[in-house]
């Protein structure tokens, strides 16, 4: 029996709490009131009520008393609870019992700082939560959200917004969703679903992550991609720091520059928008496409040109800021200088051409005589017009101010011959162009004899294309492209590694500019190509058009050069080697400063018959199918040719180097970089196993310096914390109340 009494307590409990919590509505103030005592319903003017601490006033209401406890308000509705939260609507249902509110029609409930307005709006008062399914808009200082559904919790500050989420910021940062949770007190926004985030230069990308709507700081962590015009970062975790324009991806990282053509691939990422730089590591390796083209299964593919390293710094950088390489090339007899003489001797060519052009326009409209407009000349004019071409020249003005101090004294045709003789001093900085347009635009008026007001405007069009030319030729005016032109740089540090189908190479560090089209080895670099080996202090590799076009090895080279199978190397060494390519083979090269080589000849039936010792202070090699054919000593020959039976051993140049083993393969060693070699039986293994690279000691392992940052993850992880077991008890009720409500509507 006693167990029964128990079990009875325990199943009325919750019922007496329940009616111990349900505390009736109170009817404090009303203007007018009336009603009917036994259905116990009162209609009321300008009432005034209070229930659990919380202030109701409406313009007219009816209130159903007794157990009923509910009362439905009109016009101007107000709710006030506690000391910030205040509710407007134009029409109210209030459920005492239930402590419910169901607000209609203009719905504004104003929070601290935030404001949430909805046409319709179901209001919990005992957990202060609010709840809208036909669209809503808060807003706040700081940012406007927008949304089909949304459920506010005001204990929390937190608002869950579902389909068709719209956010925009006061900073222009427009966020779109279909599922996210914002905090109106630490302006933290969570991603549950498909996200962009877009502001005036950057674009976001997430299917979950955070994002603080001030601060501009961001965590992703699902289908993460960065924007910015060409350039683009992913990575399986994105961190970015949008004030500071630096962002950090973690894991399967690529960095893309359509623009450039470039990829880069890493494990750790970080980017500086400011300096459009990105600095990758750990399995770093960056692809750079070319003109080259590789057959691969009778198919031509493009020859992207593979780079690996311990660290990979790429930046587009002011073109002002970089040195850049003059490009070798072949002069008059053998002798290697640089492209660019080659190209000035081409040019002060043109400009002779174009000063010859010009002398010979300017006679032939002195010679053409007066014309139907010169017979309009005074006589007075014309004397002084002789008289001033008698006299000797004298350094004459730059060309727009001699035509601007001419203007009100000469005729059209007797201007235009006097700037076109001043225009002949300052021919050298003159286009050929240029020039020729402006006297084709002459010739051409004179030809149609047209009125003197069209003949003045096309005078005036010849100064506007006169000035055109002359203008680039102040210095103090002139605007340098290379001021403002940005150029794509790499550097690579430690064990770098370079494969392309034409050519290999590993080094300690790597230098790779756009500007010039240049890659530069330093510290032991090593480049091999089809079946060549160089090696040297330092190496540069040129590209024209995205192909390669030639290499130059800098002091103490080496080139170790074997046919096929062969166990015979030629080789040759000197301070400056150049190679240049036709085609991704090489042709030519030339070896300069004390150059000596040893080279095998072969007799009709391609057997070795001779060896060749060579000394010379210039040599030119010549290559004919990736195998060489001749060599040409240039001046200052010194040599022997010994017969292959008499050879006791090998020859060897003093230096000689053959490393073919850390000759990069494939794209696949590339990336994964050559394995340590194996101890040999016997031997004790060291602490550090060695690596086939070139470190040096003395050099940084990361010369890149990154800001200290606070990682966002933890003030995400910290904010959840405090409110995410709370709300997600409160959280699915309210979900499933707007599914209810939704369906109750449909029905």
């Amino acid at each position: 029996m006693q167990k029964f009494r128990l079990l009875f307590l325990f199943l009325i409990c919750p019922f007496v709490l329940l009616a111990q919590n349900r505390t009736q509505i109170k009817l404090e103030t009303a203007e007018h009131a009336t009603g009917s005592p036994k259905a116990n319903i009162s209609y009321l003017r300008k009432p005034i009520f209070s229930h659990d601490g919380a202030i109701l006033k409406c313009d007219s209401a009816v209130l159903y008393g007794g157990t009923r406890n509910f009362f439905e308000a009109f016009g101007n509705v107000h709710i006030n609870q506690g000391d910030t939260l205040n509710i407007y609507s134009d029409f109210l249902n209030y459920d005492g019992n239930a402590k419910k509110a169901h607000l209609d029609k203009n719905v504004k409930l104003i929070d601290r700082e935030n404001t949430l307005t909805s046409n319709v709006l179901d209001y919990d008062m005992v957990a202060k939560i609010g709840k809208y399914n036909t669209g809503g808009k808060l807003v706040n200082k700081d940012a406007t959200i927008t949304s089909k559904r949304g459920v506010y919790f005001s204990n929390y500050r937190d608002v869950y917004f579902t389909k068709d989420v719209l956010i925009v910021t006061t900073e222009k940062t427009i966020i779109t969703s279909d599922s996210l949770r914002y905090n109106t007190g630490s302006n933290w926004t969570y991603f549950y679903g498909p996200t962009n985030i877009k502001n005036k230069d950057d674009k976001l990308y997430t299917e979950d992550g955070a994002y603080n709507t001030k601060s501009e700081n961001a965590y992703f962590g699902k289908k993460n991609l960065y924007t910015n015009g060409s350039r683009s970062l992913k990575g399986d975790s994105l961190y970015y720091y949008g004030k500071r324009g630096y962002g950090k991806a973690v894991k399967n990282v690529v960095f893309r520059d359509t623009k450039d053509q470039t990829v880069l691939y890493g494990q750790l990422g970080e980017y500086y928008r400011d300096e459009e730089r990105i600095v990758a590591t750990q399995k770093a390796y960056v692809g750079l496409g070319t003109k080259d083209s590789v057959t691969i299964n009778n198919k031509k593919r493009p020859d992207t040109l593979w780079l690996a390293a311990d660290t990979l710094e790429s930046q587009r950088t002011l073109v002002k800021d970089l040195k850049l390489l003059t490009r070798p090339a072949v002069k008059k007899d053998n002798e290697i200088g640089a492209e660019d003489e080659k190209e000035k001797a081409e040019k002060d060519k043109e400009k002779a051409e174009a000063k010859k052009l010009l002398q010979q326009q300017t006679d032939d409209l002195k010679k053409s005589g007066t014309t139907a407009n010169d017979k309009k000349l005074s006589r007075k004019e014309r004397k002084k017009l002789e008289e001033e071409a008698k006299k000797p020249k004298i350094k004459d003005p730059p060309l727009i101010d001699s035509l601007l101090a001419n203007k009100n004294k000469l005729r059209q045709d007797s201007l235009i011959a006097d700037s076109l003789a001043k225009l002949k001093k300052i021919m050298p900085a003159v286009k050929t162009d240029s020039v020729k347009s402006a006297l084709q635009k002459v010739a051409t008026a004179k030809a149609k004899n047209v009125s003197a007001t069209t003949k003045t405007n096309t005078v005036s069009n010849a100064k506007a294309t006169a000035g055109q030319v002359v203008k680039p030729l102040v210095a103090d005016s002139a605007i340098n492209p290379a001021d403002t032109v940005r150029a794509r740089t790499i550097k690579a540090y430690h064990n770098v590694r370079v494969y392309k189908s034409n050519m290999q190479a590993r080094a300690d560090s790597l230098f790779y500019n756009a500007a010039d089209s240049s890659l530069r080895w330093y510290k032991n670099p090593i480049l091999w190509s089809d079946g060549s080996q160089q090696t040297g202090d330092t190496i540069h590799v040129f590209f024209k058009n995205n192909k390669i076009h030639n290499f130059q090895v800098l002091q103490n080279g080496f080139i170790v050069n074997i046919e096929g199978d062969s166990t015979k190397f030629n080789q040759v060494k000197g301070k400056i080697i150049t190679g240049f390519f036709v085609d991704g083979e090489m042709r030519n090269m030339y070896v300069d400063g004390n150059a000596e080589s040893i080279y095998y000849s072969k007799d009709n039936k391609g057997n070795y018959d001779n060896v060749n010792q060579t000394v010379s202070s210039r040599l030119r090699f010549k290559f004919l199918n990736k195998e060489l054919t001749h060599i040409v000593t240039v001046r200052e020959v010194e040599g022997a040719v010994d017969p292959m039976d008499k050879l006791t051993k090998e020859p060897l140049l003093t230096g000689f180097i053959w490393k073919p083993e850390l000759r990069p393969t494939s794209k696949a060693d590339v990336i994964k970089g050559t394995p340590a070699p194996k101890p040999k039986a016997g031997s004790k293994p060291s602490k550090k196993a060695p690596v086939a690279s070139n470190k040096s000691k003395s050099t940084k392992a990361n010369p890149v310096k990154t800001p200290p940052v606070k990682p966002v993850e933890k003030e995400v992880v910290k904010q959840a914390a405090t409110t995410a077991n709370e709300i997600q008890k409160l959280l699915p009720k309210a979900i499933d109340s707007i599914k209810i409500d939704s369906l109750k509507k449909q029905n």
